[in-house]
């Protein structure tokens, strides 16, 4: 297949927290399927630096945004300058997101406002700055979490909030923009190998039984979900809320 006949080829796509885990691998997932892709990181330069290697190892363009998801004003410009740098902006994938476990009773304020800020207040700056530059055509799509419909373990109320208003949004926003012939689809991903949720770690083998397929989720199970919503094939998804958790809420 060569480049003319990518299903993305000519699109411009945006992945917040892309410089690892889930976020690295929709970054070269879309990238593989011709995009021209920009991601952006908080903490993480040489590990961004490694997904932009290897897009343009493998003959695709990319380009790493240093941007707290948390903070709007780097939000904002993160977005303008995938913009300026590319001439367009088709496709945003707003996977950036942190998790504070802990009783709801005992989850400092300052902790939950920071769940809030990255994931909820980023996805909606990310948004609204996105759709100054997308037309007819455009995907917002979203990473939420399969825990939105099934709370698998205590202590993750605070993020299950931030993940269901996300979805709540999202549903809005086919609205809103369904008449601008941009689609609006969220991925919940089930439990997934992961910095945030590592297959060898403290809820793996709680979780690890009540997935049906036997098996923890990898990058690229999330990532060919995104791939299939981002591209001409989806066109008529819109509103969907695609669970990728090999069961796991069956």
């Amino acid at each position: 297949m060569n480049s003319t006949t990518l299903p993305l080829a000519d699109r411009v796509a945006l992945v917040t927290g892309g410089s690892r885990s889930i976020g690295a691998a929709i970054a070269k997932r879309l990238a593989a399927d011709g995009a021209s892709v920009a991601i952006t990181y908080h903490a993480s330069p040489d590990q961004a630096a490694a997904v932009v290697a290897a897009i343009e190892f493998a003959g695709g363009r990319a380009v790493a945004i240093q941007a707290d998801a948390g903070d709007p004003e780097a939000v904002r410009a993160a977005v303008g300058q995938v913009a300026a740098t590319f001439g367009r902006l088709d496709i945003l994938v707003n996977n950036a997101g942190i998790s504070v476990l802990g009783a709801p009773e005992e989850i400092a304020f300052a902790d939950f406002q920071r769940i809030l800020a990255v994931n909820v207040t980023g996805v909606f700056v990310a948004t609204q700055e996105a759709l100054r530059h997308m037309g007819q055509g455009g995907r917002i799509i979203q990473i939420g979490s399969s825990m939105v419909h099934y709370a698998a373990f205590a202590t993750a109320s605070a993020y299950t909030l931030s993940k269901g208003a996300v979805a709540g949004f999202s549903r809005g926003l086919v609205r809103d923009l369904g008449p601008r012939g941009i689609t609006v689809n969220t991925v919940h991903p089930g439990p997934t190998d992961s910095d945030m949720n590592p297959a060898d770690g403290p809820v793996a083998d709680f979780v690890r039984p009540s997935i049906a397929l036997g098996r923890y989720g990898s990058g690229s199970d999330i990532a060919d979900a995104v791939a299939y919503l981002a591209s001409p094939q989806a066109a008529f998804v819109s509103g969907a809320e695609l669970l990728v958790d090999g069961g796991f809420t069956a």
